[in-house]
């Protein structure tokens, strides 16, 4: 996202939302996590976030919608967040990023999600605070992609809760990456089918589809190569807020990154062996028409000089007064043509 110029000389401790409103209101949804139950909440104000707030539960706050500037403020001065983690939670078009504060970890970075009907790619910038026993993340606006985590953390309540906030936004970011990997393959798909039509029917239609489909995997290196490096620093971190257990599932998701990164080269090399068939069969082509275009010309060279010969107004050429001289020359000419195309064929120059 570019920067705005109203947003130019900010300052970065400041809680102004500098996004595109996306959500008509800020909701907050609370999951209060034991060993046995799962209780699900909707919230409306910081205050209500108080009883949790030392609690032995785990706890897992998700606000959609990141416009409300007061709300930001509230969390600053209630949990102690640093205000220039919330106003770069504030700012959707940042990097990923990770970065240790005094009493939490801060993660933010892209997630994508496919519209199969649609076949369009949305992109939504995320932010997670991890602290002790609480994990509070941030979206742009409401969407379905971490019901699977809902759906497991009410199957698994104790897992969560043993092992706390950090295994749950592992299990967050897992999502995340695994829909970089699936939303890479479905474009790979469209890659590795248009070689087929490329070879068969090289036209300009291919050439645009070409070109559409490298525009798009560009667009997704753009978010996913910063995620790696931002996974690969979470993981060099040595973070007091990752639990000695929990550091073998963020090397998982390192693997799962580095995986999409791959991926995402091994595409983007295919595309590129692609539009250079392309241009090969584009050529090839085009050499075979002036193969045969030159053919033609030197069959008709002998001919046109035949004809330009006897089309000359001399009064003393004898074979203009002979009886069937009109039918010789035809002959003459026809025997030329095919002699030159025999020849032609037997060098197989076409």
């Amino acid at each position: 996202m570019l920067k705005r110029k109203e947003d130019i000389g900010l300052s970065p401790y400041e809680l102004k939302f500098r996004g595109r409103h996306r959500s008509a209101e800020v909701r907050m949804t609370l999951f209060d996590i034991d060993f046995e139950t799962v209780d699900q909440s909707e919230i409306n104000s910081v205050e209500e976030l108080l009883p949790y707030k030392n609690s032995d539960r785990l706890t897992w706050l998700n606000v959609d919608g990141l416009h409300n500037e007061q709300l930001m403020q509230e969390l600053v001065d209630t949990l102690q967040i640093p205000a220039d983690i919330l106003s770069d939670v504030m700012q959707p078009g940042t990097r990923p990023q990770m970065e240790e504060f005094d009493n939490g970890l801060f993660v933010s970075l892209k997630m994508m999600q496919l519209n199969e009907k649609t076949n369009q790619v949305s992109i939504d910038n995320l932010s997670l605070v991890i602290m002790d026993k609480l994990l509070i993340t941030f979206q742009e606006e409401k969407n379905e992609l971490f019901n699977p985590v809902r759906v497991r953390i009410r199957k698994h309540s104790k897992r969560f809760r043993t092992l706390g906030a950090d295994y749950l936004a592992f299990a967050l970011l897992d999502v995340v990456i695994d829909n970089y990997i699936f939303i890479l393959g479905r474009l790979g798909e469209k890659i590795e089918n248009l070689e087929n039509k490329m070879v068969m029917e090289p036209g300009r239609e291919t050439l645009k589809i070409i070109n559409l489909l490298k525009r798009e995997l560009t667009n997704l290196a753009r978010y996913i190569r910063p995620a790696r490096e931002m996974i690969m620093g979470l993981v060099k971190s040595d973070s007091d807020f990752i639990i000695p257990v929990n550091e073998k599932h963020y090397k998982e998701l390192q693997d799962n990154i580095n995986q999409a990164v791959e991926l995402l080269e091994y595409y983007r090399e295919l595309l590129y062996d692609e539009l250079n068939i392309y241009h090969s069969s584009m050529s090839t082509r085009l050499n075979d028409i002036m193969a045969l275009l030159t053919i033609f010309s030197v069959i008709f060279i002998p001919i046109t000089f035949i004809v330009g010969v006897y089309g000359m107004n001399f009064d003393n050429m004898p074979e203009l007064h002979l009886r069937y001289g009109y039918f010789i020359v035809w002959g003459v000419m026809v025997v030329i043509a095919i002699g030159m195309l025999w020849y032609f064929k037997k060098r197989k120059w076409f």
